[in-house]
């Protein structure tokens, strides 16, 4: 095993548990202000590790700044935002479906639209197939609580649904759109600045919008709501998000984006082990497909390793896998 198939498989298991943080949180705490908060201590962290490495914080050239900007929006605020938020109004199953089965399709489709991958007919059906599991897998649940939901929740579950499917196509341009910066500073860096500037500007939002906002930041949460922030901080962020972007560098948007096919197998594995959850032969047959279409996705990097083909220049119960 490689270390990038290391990486990947710690990346899967640590963003397959952080469903359970995210819901412990956002049920006591105005979700912007929650992410918010997670994010600004995660890039500190991220910041002064690098620092306690011995590692020089870059100088960011000016050229580089716009870019720079555009790719933390991308992928902590615009992403993140709407996706707390939406699973206030709908269900695990349904946010699964949207959010995992659109982040390697859209990952894919921006990494070919900005040219920074080649179009593979076999990567794609990887992808398609794992979409595929996935809908196999959460399909169900989704539908049973989209048809048991009244005309007004209906409307609002809509908008919450096209938050959660916005956040997936915002996150996968933001990817695409890093991969530049990659090549020019280092991974922990990116990971350090996008998710301290991008935690500062969701409090910010957060306190001009929220409800509860400012009262939030006395800490009065109660302690599952900490403990799933910490997690949250700790492995979903400080370890999970930095080693996504490293991911992001070494193989490519799409390649890292098969977490989505793995995590949630992960997830409702965890849901067996520590809840008893039943899991049905349609169950098994979904997580199958997308365990496979992964291994698809992951294998074609050794098949191109081995053409040697130049690199492009320049080139985060059932979970969400990116959180």
């Amino acid at each position: 095993m490689n270390r990038n198939t290391a990486t990947f498989l710690v990346l899967c298991v640590i963003w397959g548990t952080t469903w359970i943080g995210i819901k412990a949180g956002i049920a006591t705490v105005p979700p912007l202000m929650f992410a918010g908060t997670r994010f600004t201590v995660a890039g500190l962290l991220i910041l002064s590790a690098t620092r306690l490495r011995g590692a020089a914080l870059p100088r960011v050239a000016k050229r580089s700044w716009p870019r720079l900007f555009v790719v933390t929006l991308f992928m902590i605020p615009l992403c993140y935002g709407p996706l707390f938020w939406g699973m206030l109004y709908i269900d695990t199953g349904t946010a699964a479906v949207l959010e995992l089965s659109l982040t390697p399709v859209t990952l894919l489709g921006f990494a070919l639209l900005l040219g920074d991958e080649r179009y593979d007919g076999r990567r794609l059906f990887a992808i398609l197939l794992g979409a595929a599991g996935l809908c196999i897998l959460f399909g169900p649940e989704a539908y049973a609580s989209w048809t048991h939901a009244d005309q007004q929740g209906r409307g609002l579950r809509l908008l919450a649904m096209t938050a959660v499917a916005s956040a997936a196509v915002i996150y996968a341009w933001g990817s695409v759109l890093a991969r530049p910066l990659l090549e020019v500073y280092s991974s922990d860096f990116i990971a350090g600045f996008t998710t301290l500037l991008g935690g500062a500007f969701l409090i910010l939002i957060s306190l001009v919008v929220e409800p509860g906002a400012a009262a939030a930041l006395k800490g009065d949460w109660g302690w599952p709501a900490w403990v799933g922030w910490l997690f949250l901080v700790l492995f979903g962020s400080f370890i999970g998000y930095t080693l996504f972007i490293r991911l992001l560098h070494e193989i490519g948007a799409s390649r890292a984006g098969a977490f989505a096919f793995v995590s949630p197998v992960i997830a409702v594995v965890l849901g067996i082990i520590t809840y008893g959850e039943e899991v049905s032969l349609i169950d098994i047959m979904g997580m199958a497909i997308m365990l496979f279409a992964a291994f698809l996705a992951l294998r074609e990097r050794k098949q191109e390793t081995s053409s040697a083909s130049p690199p492009l220049i320049p080139r985060s119960a059932r979970a969400d896998g990116r959180t």
